[in-house]
């Protein structure tokens, strides 16, 4: 449960900030980030020009960017470092994660550093959907750096093959199966040459059944963190339409399928249609061998989409001089300029209204559109799956779809193990 020390304060009076501010002239004031990926690559590139322009114009403040692996294993990296005494002054973690790191104590609210107007009007900025898995306690806890959610991609030329208008994706459930059937391409011997539907089902599953849920007018949690709906009747048909893409339409590949190799197998032309994270749209657009449409998730009951990603968190126990540092960095990351710019190179949704008005977000969108399909979803998005203990949650409701998917369970019985397993876990927080 939560604790209640506190063994700094992140509020500074005056002459205390204008102490630290001349003592920075002399050396700067360094601060470790942890953020989610490992070592090298294009996204570890784009952030290390990000750090670069953010010291020149805070030469009193130097970034030690640290990569910390996965999501999972940088929240462990965290959580142990902080537990030794040596937290990292900010790190990017799942939103999901709030609750467990409140929990802990280990960070400390942004209403703590925000005291202008400015800040205020920053903090004030992101898009509610996406503060919902933000603030707790009427605090804010993290604030959105890199978000995602679901989204639908079909290859045009696949479409055109079969008679499909190549304009014009699945609009519901429906669809998606009458369409599929027709892509789902077999030889002569009828093994199958191409899927029509692909959807992945490995890691964070949960979160693509939170899609079809949401569509189905049901939720699978509830936003205290404290409670679960998994076995409800809207949870249970969602998983069933999910299962019976492949056990009963054979429209998609049964078993459990890798993220890693759903946009490979829609390059390659083993899949027409795939869902799969935003995060994959600079991906796709780059190596996408042939014309491609992007829309919003087919509806059923309504729309419905999840959102996901990481929020940047300040730590606890961190001298406030660092702390306030940290808070300038998570600011300036998450400006309207440094949102547009992250979501153009890398695809993640620019989480603030007024980053989608600078002019280098409407010169990407008028020459990709695809770009505004993450906008056009925001309406209709959900809060992704957060709790207390949320990675055993996580992973129980995982373990239920993966049971359900390759034929372990049925669809019913693995979602009432789950909400069993879910509900012995959480009711100490109800209590």
């Amino acid at each position: 449960m939560k604790k209640t020390k506190r063994f700094f304060k992140a509020s500074l009076p005056a002459f205390a900030l204008l102490a630290m501010v001349a003592g920075a002239e002399a050396e700067p004031v360094e601060i470790n980030f942890y953020y989610p990926v490992a070592i090298g690559g294009p996204v570890s590139k784009i952030f290390e020009g990000l750090i670069e322009r953010f010291e020149e114009g805070h030469p009193d403040i130097k970034v030690n960017p640290i990569y910390s692996g996965t999501y999972s294993e940088t929240f462990s990296k965290a959580l142990t470092a902080y537990r030794a005494g040596q937290p990292p002054e900010v790190a990017v973690i799942l939103s999901t994660d709030m609750f467990s790191l409140i929990d802990e104590d280990a960070i400390v609210p942004m209403e703590d550093f925000v005291k202008t107007d400015e800040d205020k009007a920053w903090l004030a900025g992101f898009n509610p959907v996406f503060m919902a898995n933000s603030r707790s306690q009427d605090k804010t806890w993290g604030v959105p750096f890199q978000r995602g959610t679901t989204l639908f991609f079909w290859n045009k030329e696949a479409f055109k093959e079969v008679g499909l208008d190549p304009d014009k994706g699945p609009q519901n459930w429906e669809e998606v199966v009458d369409f599929a059937t027709k892509l789902t391409k077999r030889d002569a011997g009828g093994n199958v040459e191409r899927w029509g539907m692909q959807v992945p089902s490995s890691l964070t599953s949960y979160w693509l059944l939170q899609g079809y849920v949401a569509q189905n007018d049901g939720k699978i949690y509830e936003e205290t963190g404290d409670k679960t709906y998994f076995d409800s009747p809207e949870v249970v048909e969602a998983l069933q339409y999910w299962v019976d893409l492949a056990a009963k339409h054979k429209v998609m590949k049964p078993g459990v399928i890798e993220w890693a190799t759903n946009p490979k197998d829609f390059f390659e032309g083993r899949a027409a249609m795939i869902t799969t994270t935003s995060g994959n749209l600079t991906n796709i657009k780059t190596n996408a061998p042939f014309d491609f449409g992007v829309q919003i998730l087919p509806e059923h009951k309504k729309r419905g989409a999840p959102t996901s990603g990481g929020n940047a968190y300040i730590f606890n126990d961190v001298e406030p001089q660092k702390q306030e540092a940290a808070f300038q960095f998570v600011k300036w990351l998450s400006m309207p300029e440094q949102s547009a710019e992250w979501s153009i190179k890398t695809g993640y949704i620019a989480a603030r209204d007024d980053a989608w008005e600078t002019d280098a977000m409407k010169a990407y969108v008028a020459e990709f559109p695809g770009a505004a399909v993450t906008r056009e979803q925001i309406p209709y998005m959900v809060p992704e799956l957060s709790t207390h203990e949320n990675q055993r949650v996580a992973r129980v409701i995982d373990d239920a779809i993966e049971a359900a998917l390759t034929g372990g369970k049925p669809v019913d019985k693995a979602l009432s193990d789950a909400q069993q397993e879910a509900e012995r876990i959480l009711k100490p927080y109800r209590d």
